[in-house]
């Protein structure tokens, strides 16, 4: 493999002119693509074969005039008892009349006839119901039904539109850009050139632009999530910076050890090349392991995510060697220009052995490799305690969609949900509805009141509504108010409660639905999901790296190093965004339970992230040790030459991700914080400070592997053993 790739560099610089017209021409056909193809993104989450799903489908089926979104226009009166006077239900009808003739609007329910109207008269529920799905509503649209009362509010009264209609798709802006200008900042401080710094960014934007503009234009034929492009972004902009950083890194290095360009590409591609290769590779693999979970929706996201990975990867290897081609020396700082050799041998002549000069092991990555050997016995247990401590509130952890009540408060959502909180209470933010399908109309009719029954029965439901019948009689819809709102975990109970007394009901089919029950059945099936998606990761990051290294502790102790990664975010999560702890410092207006599918994503990711480290740090040390040198010294070296690269790719993927934390969207922000506090904390407490400790515990059995499975498994060659053999082999023949 490193052979491949040394001579995949080499070609890309000789032919970088043709290899960044290529990269040009896809950037733009697939630019023009994304124009003209792109497709709506979808705001909910369907889950198949789940009894909410079931019954929604039915809902569109036989109640089509009500299948498109639904809105909610909260009103309050300046004061109590207004709207059961003829001036207040006057507003309330004028309000009502101008939502009615909004675009895309079907039609509009005044209070006094939906019979919502608080007992205090102060306040009142316009339902809206649109022509057209949530997800195809128009900015227009929604922006019109957003100003909907204006002479409502000029006469005192509070008009709050709400509802699903305003689930609209976040949008990337300025906040991730500050990621990208930190990362930047970061690159020119590692190299200390413009010219290396700005290739770099350079090459990782393209293969960004390339990835989101291949992912827009598949969106016409395949249904995103909302979240899945700002997803791919993030991993594409970190991810990208990251292998584009390693191969220039290992290339400085090669032209300082007197190489000519075009070698020094070469080598640099078929080594740290390798390592991309093989750490996209696990990303990659991690992510599209999602769909072993069978949940669509998060099938795409990790596809989608892992699609501009793979572009990542291939702009890594490509026009990455290109650009370098073009840049020359000029990516060495200016002393080290000087350096170079007098009489440098131009590309496309014989390399000459390299002449490197003394290495300086006085740097802080030998110098913290030393420290944290020399302690390696407290250093664990502090690392350990430290770790677990932070996990400590994982314990605690809640799952659930995201609703209107932890929106950023004073975004029109926000305040028609607290507004109709405050009316009517919590449980009118997250209706249930019932479906009862007969049959036949007189099976459906018999068993309406049963239900009605045994529902208004149930603990902590506050009403049900009369049914409303589909055109053949044979479906009835029935509206649930629990007492409490959609996240609370009463709520859950509720859904519990009422789907076991409702089982036995003979004669019609029973199904509970609503945003609240989806939400909850989409939670217990990813609930459900994580331990097994968490043994694939695990099982399949011990193989993975059973293969580079060629080792069995090692691969262990990578899985276990994972795992307190994986709880310690976990638990840092929990504590600022569902405890609240900390929470102003994020922005966050409201803490609640964490988005459903944030734990197995986070996993998915976390482990493609945490093998890029370690295979970075620990393939040199396996090189060193192969070629002589104690397991001890073979660990100080890796740190030695990793630790500076490793700081900057782990600080670029903080600032990056970091960058999404700046948004006002609550699931968003999550997200770009357990992706940064995890990058923080497996790179610098668990691959820089526990592995050295424990690789130096560990000596020379570290890197023991029994013979029958060394012999079977096929060797993937990471570190470029194979490289240096075809070039020691070539060398006879060039003298």
């Amino acid at each position: 493999m490193s052979t491949l790739l040394y001579r995949l560099g080499r070609g890309a610089m000789r032919r970088r002119r043709l290899v960044a017209a290529i990269w040009l021409v896809v950037l733009v056909g697939l630019g023009l693509a994304a124009l003209n193809l792109r497709g709506p993104t979808a705001s909910d989450f369907s889950m198949p074969g789940t009894e909410s799903q079931q019954a929604r489908d039915l809902l569109d089926e036989q109640f089509s005039a009500a299948s498109g979104a639904t809105g909610t226009i909260a009103l309050k009166a300046p004061q109590p008892g207004l709207l059961g006077t003829p001036e207040g239900q006057a507003v309330a009808t004028e309000v009502t009349q101008e939502a009615a003739t909004l675009p895309g609007v079907i039609g509009a329910v005044d209070p006094l006839t939906a019979q919502a109207i608080s007992p205090d008269g102060q306040y009142g529920l316009i339902q809206v119901q649109f022509a057209e799905g949530a997800d195809k509503v128009t900015n227009e649209e929604r922006e019109a039904y957003e100003q909907v009362g204006a002479a409502a509010k000029a006469e005192g009264w509070q008009v709050a539109p709400g509802g699903e209609v305003l689930n609209a798709e976040p949008q990337a802006g300025s906040s991730e850009a500050i990621g990208v200008a930190v990362a930047a900042i970061v690159l020119v401080v590692t190299f200390g050139s413009l010219v290396a710094a700005g290739m770099t960014m350079l090459n990782a934007l393209i293969g960004v632009g390339v990835g989101m503009a291949g992912l827009y234009a598949l969106s016409g034929t395949v249904e995103l999530t909302s979240t899945a492009p700002i997803l791919a972004l993030m991993l594409g902009l970190a991810v990208g910076i990251d292998y584009s950083l390693f191969i220039t890194s290992r290339y400085r290095q090669n032209l300082l050890e007197g190489l000519p360009p075009d070698e020094a590409v070469g080598r640099a591609v078929g080594t740290a090349g390798s390592a991309v290769l093989f750490a996209g590779a696990t990303v990659v693999i991690a992510l599209s392991g999602l769909a072993v979970v069978n949940i669509p929706f998060l099938t795409v996201m990790g596809l989608a995510a892992a699609g501009t990975i793979v572009i990542a990867v291939l702009v890594a290897l490509t026009l990455q060697p290109a650009l370098l081609g073009f840049a020359g020396r000029r990516v060495l700082r200016r002393k080290q220009r000087h350096q170079y050799r007098a009489n440098p041998i131009e590309p496309g002549t014989d390399a000459p052995e390299p002449t490197a000069p003394a290495e300086d092991r006085s740097t802080f990555g030998f110098r913290w490799a030393r420290l944290a050997i020399r302690f390696r016995v407290p250093v664990i247990l502090v690392a350990l305690l430290g770790l677990g401590a932070l996990a400590l509130p994982t314990s605690d952890m809640r799952l659930a969609l995201p609703d209107q009540g932890t929106a950023p408060v004073g975004s029109p959502a926000r305040v028609s949900n607290d507004l109709i909180s405050e009316g009517f209470g919590p449980g009118f933010t997250g209706r249930l509805a019932i479906v009862v399908a007969g049959d036949s109309p007189e099976a459906t009719a018999a068993a309406v009141p049963q239900v009605a029954a045994l529902v208004q029965g149930t603990d902590n439901v506050l009403a049900v509504t009369p049914p409303q019948l589909s055109p053949d009689g044979r479906t009835a819809l029935l509206g649930v108010i629990p007492e409490t709102g959609p996240t609370d975990p009463a709520t859950e109970r509720v859904v519990d409660d009422i789907r076991g007394s409702v089982g036995g009901i003979q004669g019609a089919d029973v199904l509970l639905t609503g945003v609240t029950a989806i939400g909850i059945d989409v939670s217990e099936k990813l609930t459900d999901a994580l331990p097994i998606y968490l043994l694939l990761v695990v099982g399949l990051s011990i193989v993975l790296l059973m293969l580079v290294f060629r080792s069995l502790l090692v691969p262990v102790k990578a899985a276990l190093g994972f795992l307190l990664t994986v709880a310690a975010t976990f638990g840092l999560t929990v504590a600022v965004f569902q405890q609240g702890h900390l929470a102003d410092l994020v922005g966050l207006d409201t803490p609640g339970p964490l988005i459903s599918f944030l734990p197995i994503l986070l996993i998915g990711i976390l482990f493609g992230l945490a093998m890029d480290y370690e295979v970075f740090l620990v393939s040199r040390m396996r090189e060193d040790f192969v070629h002589g040198d104690t397991a001890r010294q073979a660990t100080i070296n890796g740190m030695g030459h990793g630790a500076r690269v490793v700081t900057a790719a782990a600080l670029i993927m903080i600032s990056v991700f970091g960058g999404f934390i700046f948004m006002e969207d609550p699931v968003i922000k999550s997200m770009g914080f357990a992706l940064a506090v995890g990058v923080a904390i497996d790179a610098f407490v668990v691959r820089m400070t526990i592995v050295p400790a424990v690789m130096s515990l560990l000596g020379d059995a570290g890197w023991w592997l029994p013979r029958w499975l060394n012999r079977v498994l096929p060797n993937v060659d990471v570190e470029g053993e194979g490289l240096r053999n075809h070039l020691a082999e070539q060398e006879p023949a060039r003298t």
